[in-house]
This record gives structure tokens, sequence and C-alpha cells, in this order.
């Protein structure tokens, strides 16, 4: 049998960092010259009615013109262990996150 019954528990994610890293890189129109990147370790919270391990990270992005505006923060929510979205509507989600620096987010290229 494979996989976890859709309402199972979710698995921890181990890789919570390199996905992030990947999904990011597909998600910002320009993963370079990120600034200002933290994240916090991944907790259980409810996403639509069920329990997700969401990981929140905070950010400044470079702008298609090179400027730097206001810092964002986004919730990477975790599938089966896999990074699966980026959601932008965070005020729950990342209500006490701890942040820790996550300068990989800072080093990405093209």
């Amino acid at each position: 049998m494979g996989g976890t019954q859709a309402g199972g528990p979710q698995p921890f994610p181990d890789n919570f960092r390199s996905d992030t890293l990947a999904l990011m890189r597909t998600y910002l129109n320009n993963p370079v010259g990120v600034r200002d990147a933290s994240m916090a370790d991944p907790v259980q919270r409810e996403v639509g009615g069920r329990q997700f391990y969401v990981s929140c990270l905070h950010f400044t992005p470079r702008e298609t013109d090179g400027s730097y505006k206001a810092m964002r923060e986004r919730a990477v929510i975790f599938v089966n262990g896999r990074a699966d979205r980026v959601v932008d509507r965070t005020s729950d989600l990342c209500a006490g996150a701890v942040y820790a620096p996550f300068p990989e987010l800072e080093k990405m290229t093209r």
C-alpha cells in the first residue's frame, strides 16, 4: 500500500528546507537576490478543515525593476511530506511562528 490515507495524519516533512527552496524557485518571478530570509520550522495547522504541516517564511524579494519593497510573509503547506503550495494569506497560519535565518533562500539562482 503506497502513501498515507487522505484523512490520515500527515508525516513530518523531513526535507522541508530543500523542498521549500525548490518550490520558491518556481514561485518567485525572480528568485535571485532575495534578502532578509527567515523560516519557521513546520508545525501542524488546520488548512481547509484538515491538519497539515505548515512552515512560514519571511523574505524580501527583488522586484522586476531591481528595487526592494516590503517584506513578505508566506506559508508553505506540506502534503504527504512534500512542499505542495505557497499561501499568501498567512494571518492565522503564521501566528506565533518562530523564525530562524534561512540563508539558502538568499543564495538562490535561476
